[in-house]
């Protein structure tokens, strides 16, 4: 558990920077037009937001205790699949905006979005299953749930401890 609560610190004090450089972003840059959301996520993550995804990488692959095989085509899958969610993760946000005309169509869009990221879960299930035995399968969804849980417990705590 030590491991994962390193890991955890680097995340928050990744994503405590992080904050901090996007909301200063926001301002200069104003609202950004709906009409390309992609436009965020081609764009290459540097910084504090590496550092959270090399710490969450790194928990993920000592958790699952990776063979060298094992890891030379686990790893390439694992981060197109962790693309793939992303890009439907900016549309469903994106569909969540004020700005939206008919409430009707967010909702439509909303399940969409969620039915796409089931889909994309599946799809990459069957391709983790080629490559890792199921028991590691499994151990990789836990490992993922347990690294976003204390993530989002230390961001939680610091919030509280800073008032707020």
């Amino acid at each position: 558990m030590s491991k994962l609560l390193k890991y955890i610190f680097i995340g928050v004090l990744a994503v405590a920077g992080v904050d901090a450089f996007a909301q200063v972003n926001s301002l200069r840059a104003g609202f950004r037009s709906q009409a390309a959301p992609n436009a965020q996520f081609n764009r290459p993550r540097t910084g504090k937001g590496q550092k959270i995804l090399a710490a969450r990488n790194n928990f993920i692959g000592q958790q699952l205790n990776l063979t060298g095989d094992e890891a030379r085509k686990f790893w390439p899958v694992y981060n197109q699949y962790q693309q793939d969610l992303t890009a439907v993760r900016i549309l469903k946000r994106a569909n969540n905006s004020t700005a939206a005309a008919n409430g009707t169509e967010q909702v439509d869009k909303e399940i969409a979005y969620e039915k796409q990221l089931v889909e994309i879960r599946q799809r990459y299930r069957d391709e983790f299953m080629k490559i890792l035995p199921p028991e590691k399968v499994s151990l990789l969804y836990k490992s993922e749930r347990e690294f976003t849980d204390e993530l989002i417990k230390q961001l939680s705590e610091r919030s509280i401890r800073a008032g707020n």
